[in-house]
């Protein structure tokens, strides 16, 4: 089954205009968590619109501008570092799919997210698993929010260059994971409710 014969299969069912929601950026130990919704037109298809892990820098750039362009609607939000160490990165990234969807105007009749139960809702929900690899809706989502994240951490790099943000992204790499021992972690940069992070900070603390 291709992607977009996963999602007709929801539209035989009577369900046109869905919404596809994915998240990027939930393992990293710095920058927001981002969170994409997005509605394509029923019939819409490309074959190169995949799981954003699959693809490179240049298809996932080229795809998100093809998706914004071709979308019925489409709604990217972020949820901070801060909200993600109040609420734990589970919630944070819930609340954040809730207010992407909130903020689709576009009238829609079914939502698929990718793994992320998200309660009562409007019209009907399912939480697919892995379903960035399933459903074209969701990969599409998933495609925004990982361009957008990444070009979030890019402009993040030019203020911290020693951490090397460009390169990781925020991810635990060694590198990454060496600068936070010799520079610290900053406050509203880093995600301090996660264990390497929590080290690096009592690191400073003893040293200092």
């Amino acid at each position: 089954m291709t992607y977009f014969d996963f999602d007709n299969d929801f539209r035989h069912r009577g369900h046109l205009y869905l919404v596809g929601i994915d998240e990027a950026g939930r393992g990293p130990l710095a920058g927001p968590v981002f969170v994409a919704a997005v509605i394509l037109p029923p019939s819409f298809n490309d074959e190169r619109i995949k799981d954003s892990k699959l693809l490179s820098e240049a298809e996932l750039t080229e795809l998100s501008e093809l998706i914004k362009k071709v979308a019925l609607d489409y709604r990217i939000v972020s949820m901070s570092p801060e909200d993600i160490d109040t609420l734990n990165i589970y919630q944070a990234t819930k609340l954040g799919m809730l207010q992407a969807l909130n903020e689709i105007e576009t009238e829609y009749h079914y939502v698929l997210s990718d793994a992320m139960p998200l309660g009562q809702l409007k019209v009907g929900h399912e939480a697919i698993i892995q379903g960035d690899a399933k459903s074209l809706s969701i990969a599409a989502a998933s495609i925004l929010a990982k361009v957008a994240r990444d070009t979030f951490m890019f402009e993040l790099d030019l203020a911290y260059p020693h951490y090397d943000f460009k390169h990781n992204k925020g991810y635990p790499t060694k590198k990454h994971l060496e600068a936070l021992e010799i520079y610290g972690p900053v406050k509203g940069v880093h995600r301090f409710s996660y264990k390497p992070v929590r080290d690096a900070q009592n690191l400073q603390i003893k040293l200092f």
